[in-house]
């Protein structure tokens, strides 16, 4: 077994390039690699079981308890994503439509995700990409596939059908591309291995033969293999429970070929689990109910070896992994990228989970660029400066690979921006239609929208530019009043702009349509007036914290963002703060940053919330320097890309 994580090779703690190949091929893991986990449930033992089981896929032991399907259950399908695990139809011991799931993450019970179009028993394993599911039917006299998305909660729809009839849990693997589904019961014993494209629905074509026809066989795959291992190979009423391990690689239509024996010389009706790197079959007939767990490195072939125990002996038992064949591997940039912790060091990719800020006060004027990870609790660091020192950068926009700034205290015209990939100094964008400063706008992946501000006298004037595109902003409409020091979030589709001041603080809200362009329209109110408020946002609910109102304030307000309305109580930021920067957020968390934490005193504070759940901020960190009036986004801004 190799060092799941090796030591750092010197002072700054960056890893040797060895380092990371020795512990990919060895453990299938990269340093901060999150998540092998297997799961194995339902079953008989011998009555139905409700039993899940987890076990480590790097550590060689015995599972322990996770948690209870919703209904006990035997032959139960399954299918993952790298984040859920969804259980499919079973035997109660009728046919059921039962969809049930779990996080791989979070020890618990399963909840309920819909209903197959069909009753499914006898099943196994399916097989699809990231996001969409596709399950065979274990049925006498059924071949259908059925197919879902992991990320919606609901029923199943119809994919096609298999190209003949076949009970016996014919077995999926798949590459995330291409979906395979070998053996089988026909109602004797197959050795067809049919395969389905993934992103098509149709029916399933001829993909070749295995070298022994079976069924009640249990499967693993790589990004590139698939491992079938024994079965049953007559029918049930006469079966002989068989020791062979076959192989195919997914990507080439053919035949399997043998790649070695089970350690324990018969097993069928087990669980079939992999990352990788390692398959592993639980459970099973040996032909009385076994609780071994026995491993295979999937690249070379070989016997199975010993790996560990599930709680209870038992067959017709199910199981994946977060790592579900590693349809989604960790893939690594540098190796210098790597911290001793084994988390990627503040720079580059991460779609979706990198915020950057910059420019503000502290208490001069600052050209700093800071950036945090929105998912890992610590302080920011440098990313690089902005072409001038700036404040009052209360607009700021990004998409998925770019951010940008525009205005600041001047007033100036400037649009600026860096990548989210690539470390270092602002660039020209182009210019604003006028001067301003303290304005506040908000992006969808294309197009980002600049409202208001300052000139130096208050305006109301929107525009707007083209992310992908160097060049000046263009005329978009109004707001329905004009002001300054206010902020700004939204969805993919609406623009919100929030509080602000018109020679005395306000309660203003109002929003647009990103995508089209005219003046902007009410949406509600603010709980307070306020004005230097923060704002962030996912792609359901917008958050307003913070401000000045003659005191600074503590309050957090929000709006679902579909709905017009007054704003509702979400809880209290950590210190009371204005002239704070937001925008921070992926699809669950919203960061607030930074700001003034009482006249003339500057705040290195970083707070953070989940943004689905009310309550109050928690201690993320501290930037750099502490300051105030930055601008400030996501990649991801709020979880829309």
């Amino acid at each position: 077994m190799g060092i799941s994580y090796p030591d750092r090779t010197n002072a700054t703690g960056i890893w040797k390039l060895s380092d990371i190949y020795r512990n990919k091929t060895t453990d299938g893991t990269y340093p901060g690699s999150s998540g092998h986990i297997a799961l194995c449930g339902g079953g008989r033992e011998p009555s139905v079981s409700k039993t899940v089981d987890s076990f480590s896929l790097v550590s060689s032991g015995n599972a322990t308890d996770f948690g209870d399907l919703s209904v006990a259950r035997s032959a139960v399908g399954n299918c993952s994503s790298n984040v859920r695990i969804v259980f499919t139809g079973g035997e109660t011991p009728s046919a059921s439509n039962v969809m049930d799931y779990l996080h791989f993450t979070t020890a618990g019970n399963a909840s309920d995700f819909g209903d197959l179009g069909q009753a499914q028993g006898n099943t196994t394993k399916g097989t699809g990409s990231d996001t969409k599911a596709v399950t065979t039917s274990g049925n006498q006299d059924a071949d259908l596939l059925q197919t879902f998305n992991y990320t919606t909660l609901g029923n199943a729809s119809s994919f096609g059908n298999l190209t003949a009839v076949r009970n016996g849990a014919p077995q999926g693997t798949g590459d995330g591309v291409r979906g395979t589904y070998a053996g089988g019961m026909a109602p004797n014993q197959s050795d067809v291995i049919d395969f389905v494209q993934i992103t098509t629905n149709a029916n399933a074509v001829d993909f070749g033969d295995l070298t022994v026809a079976r069924g009640e066989s249990s499967s693993v795959d790589s990004k590139t293999r698939s491992v079938v291992f024994a079965g049953r190979t007559n029918s049930p009423s006469s079966g002989t429970i068989i020791n062979v391990i076959d192989t195919y690689q997914i990507s080439s239509l053919g035949n399997a070929v043998d790649f070695g024996d089970m350690a324990v010389a018969t097993r069928n009706l087990s669980a079939g689990l992999s990352d990788t790197v390692r398959g592993y079959c639980a459970g099973g007939q040996t032909p009385s109910l076994t609780n071994r767990i026995e491993k295979i490195t999937i690249s070379s072939a070989g016997s199975s070896t010993d790996f560990g125990d599930l709680s209870v002996a038992r067959d017709a038992v199910s199981g994946n992994t977060t790592r579900h064949g590693g349809l989604s591997e960790f893939n690594p940039r540098a190796p210098e990228l790597y911290s001793p912790t084994g988390r990627p060091i503040l720079i580059g990719a991460n779609v979706g989970d990198r915020c950057i800020m910059g420019g503000g006060e502290s208490p001069s004027p600052s050209s700093l660029i800071d950036t945090v990870q929105i998912s890992t609790l610590g302080n920011s660091t440098n990313f690089g400066n902005l072409i001038a020192n700036a404040h009052d950068l209360n607009h700021s926009a990004a998409s998925t690979t770019r951010m940008i700034w525009a205005g600041g205290t001047g007033p100036v015209d400037r649009i600026q921006y860096v990548q989210f990939a690539t470390k270092g100094n602002a660039a020209d964008f182009g210019n604003l239609l006028t001067n301003t400063r303290s304005s506040a706008g908000h992006t969808n992946n294309t197009r980002a929208l600049r409202g208001g501000g300052f000139t130096p006298g208050l305006v109301n004037t929107i525009d707007y530019w083209t992310m992908a595109t160097l060049g000046n902003s263009t005329d978009f409409g109004d707001m329905t009043n004009s002001r300054g020091a206010h902020n700004a979030a939204g969805s993919d589709t609406r623009t919100i702009f929030v509080g602000g001041y018109t020679g005395s603080d306000v309660d203003t809200v109002d929003y647009v349509t990103t995508a089209s362009t005219g003046d902007a329209i009410d949406f509600g109110d603010l709980s307070a007036a306020a004005s230097s408020v923060g704002s962030t946002s996912s792609s359901t609910r917008l958050l307003v914290a913070g401000g000045s109102a003659g005191t600074y304030s503590d309050t957090i307000d929000y709006f679902t963002i579909t709905s017009t309305g007054n704003a509702t109580d979400f809880g209290n930021l950590t210190v009371a703060r204005t002239v704070a920067t937001a925008r921070a957020s992926n699809k669950t968390r919203g960061i607030i940053i930074g700001g003034y934490a009482s006249p003339g005193a500057d705040s290195s504070v970083m707070d953070y919330v989940t943004i689905a759940s009310t309550g109050n901020a928690a201690d993320f960190g501290d930037l750099s320097v502490a300051r105030r009036g930055m601008g400030g986004y996501s990649n991801s801004h709020g979880g829309l890309s």
